[in-house]
């Protein structure tokens, strides 16, 4: 059908392509997790990583139990920031995911992979697999907040996990630049197709403040497109280090999401 958005479960109506089943990915006894966040972005590179593992550390700073799925299969670069390697492993029951410095819980391809820089060249229903995977086979424990750091677009990954996941709603990320809010508002669309709350939208690399005199300069021109953002990431080369070295928790840059992580709070 011409206007179906795929979600069988909430349907009336009657096609070809119904499903009778739920989508919903089952829980397992050893999780109990709160709070589950998606963090999306209309295209790549415009720092969804990024916004996910800052997330995660803002809010464990305030004191939750985090954690972050990284649903980036095919270019997954959580790990890194986290300065994790090598492979998780399994009790014969569950998978154990690797835990940061600070306690934050990890599950992502890379970490299941012999060699981190061995290419995933696998086709959506494989992905949708290791996803449901990544949520029902993981001892996750107690969580107050897991993030889902999604791959760029609208295609078969984010689809899965909106229709997968108990989702209390989505972070978009995008930067100032009218291209990508273009095409980010297609993630804000089918967003609104599939019921799924916006709680908040990230502009990264926003402007940068220049060291000596304090005044921010909008390198990539100020936020025109409409979309009400909730917080800027300034252009920061500190920040990248960090992030590069595996010392993302070491830095004070989740103070900039600080109105983000306050929305987040309200839903707890």
């Amino acid at each position: 059908m011409a206007n179906c958005n795929h979600d069988c479960e909430h349907c009336g109506s009657s096609c070809g392509e119904r499903k009778a089943e739920s989508l919903m990915f089952a829980n397992n006894p050893v999780s109990s997790i709160k709070n589950v966040i998606g963090v999306v972005s209309g295209k790549g590179g415009v720092g969804k990583s990024l916004v996910t593992g800052l997330l995660a550390c803002e809010m464990n700073r305030r004191g939750y139990k985090t954690a972050i799925l990284d649903a980036d299969i095919t270019g997954p670069s959580i790990p890194k920031m986290f300065g994790i390697h090598g492979a998780v492993l399994s009790d014969g029951h569950y998978i154990q995911p690797a835990v940061s410095k600070n306690g934050t819980k990890i599950i992502s391809m890379n970490l299941c992979l012999p060699d981190e820089t061995q290419p995933v060249v696998w086709r959506g229903p494989v992905l949708g697999g290791v996803l449901q995977q990544f949520w029902e086979e993981v001892e996750w424990g107690k969580v107050d907040f897991m993030f889902a750091d999604m791959p760029p677009g609208t295609g078969d990954v984010p689809l899965t996990v909106y229709q997968s996941l108990p989702l209390k709603g989505i972070i978009i990320v995008t930067t100032p630049q009218e291209l990508v809010s273009m095409i980010v508002k297609k993630a804000v669309n089918m967003a609104g197709i599939m019921n799924i709350p916006v709680l908040g939208i990230v502009s990264n690399m926003a402007y940068f403040e220049c060291p000596d005199c304090g005044k921010k300069h909008y390198i990539f021109g100020r936020n025109e497109s409409g979309l009400d953002v909730m917080s800027e990431i300034p252009i920061m080369p500190g920040l990248a280090e960090f992030c590069d070295s595996g010392r993302i928790e070491e830095s004070d840059a989740g103070k900039y999401l600080s109105a983000v992580a306050d929305s987040l709070e309200k839903i707890s």
